[in-house]
């Protein structure tokens, strides 16, 4: 799930003048914020500066500029196909997420949700994992329904996996993960849907085709005017980012995501959301899990 911009472990990073390197400017944060804010909505306190500049220095040690304020007239008055905007988006969007997150979601699809599929007659099911990163969630999603449908003859399903940041999707599309990221996964669900590196000093292992087929990863960025995909999906998981919006920019992103999601379709958001006060047609059936009335 792209999730947040920066992380408590950054604030063990050295500050720039540690680093040899100018202090940005009060003025140039306050650009830099605005143009985070207007290019992917997440808005940023005075508090993040020092994070904003550590990462701010990935973006300067590739292109070899030793000062923030330099590097900000670059990025704010001389990149005009916006290039630089799209690798400094980037590196500051910090992008966690985990097998299985949130375990009590997977466990209502299972027991609730999929259920009620099959009883209403459907045969196909239509997912979306929106700022998924590097798609753990969007495999979780696709281990849970496959091994749930296995047995339903015919039965289809897809997960679309979207995030703004070019990086993490490459991650997705190719599948691998360190080993620390496995623990979660049930043992069952490691024997039949990942695969471990034949070379032991790579750590590493990776999803089975039959569920990275199942998986479509595209660019999105959830505060655009409109999304470039059908409206007609079963499941929506948006968790842990609506709490990087202020309130105007939830109201909007909620407003294009709800369009997105059939009539009883259902909703899904982190654990410290809500949809209180957003004027949508939906019903909370479980804890963060909401259906489109």
């Amino acid at each position: 799930m792209w999730n947040s911009l920066l992380t408590a472990s950054d604030a063990a990073e050295l500050t720039p003048a540690q680093n040899g390197f100018a202090p940005l400017s009060e003025r140039n944060f306050v650009r830099i914020c605005d143009v985070i804010r207007q290019a992917c909505g997440i808005h940023i306190t005075a508090k993040k500066k020092t994070l904003v500049e550590g990462r701010m220095r990935r973006r300067m040690r590739a292109l070899d500029i030793p000062d923030p304020n330099t590097y900000c007239r670059l990025l704010l008055e001389s990149d005009p196909l916006q290039q630089e905007l799209a690798h400094f988006i980037d590196a500051v969007t910090t992008n966690k997420t985990d097998f299985f997150r949130e375990p009590k979601h997977f466990d209502y699809l299972r027991d609730v949700f999929f259920p009620q599929v099959l009883a209403r007659g459907q045969r196909s099911l239509k997912m979306w994992s929106a700022a998924s990163s590097t798609g753990a969630e969007a495999y979780t999603l696709a281990m849970v329904a496959d091994d749930f449908f296995a047995a339903q003859g015919g039965f289809d399903f897809t997960i679309l996996a979207t995030d703004i940041c070019s990086e993490v999707r490459a991650k997705g599309v190719a599948a691998r993960y360190p080993f620390n990221m496995m623990e979660p996964i049930p043992e069952e669900f490691r024997r039949r849907y990942i695969m471990i590196a034949k070379d032991p000093s790579r750590q590493e292992f990776r999803i089975v085709p039959k569920l990275r087929a199942k998986v479509q990863f595209q660019r999105v960025n959830l505060i655009a005017d409109s999304y470039p995909f059908e409206r007609d999906y079963d499941i929506i998981f948006l968790r842990n980012v609506l709490i990087y919006f202020d309130r105007a920019t939830q109201k909007a992103v909620l407003r294009q995501l709800s369009a997105h999601l059939k009539p009883g379709g259902h909703f899904f958001l982190g654990h410290s959301e809500t949809l209180a006060g957003s004027s949508l047609p939906f019903e909370q059936v479980a804890s963060t899990i909401f259906v489109r009335r």
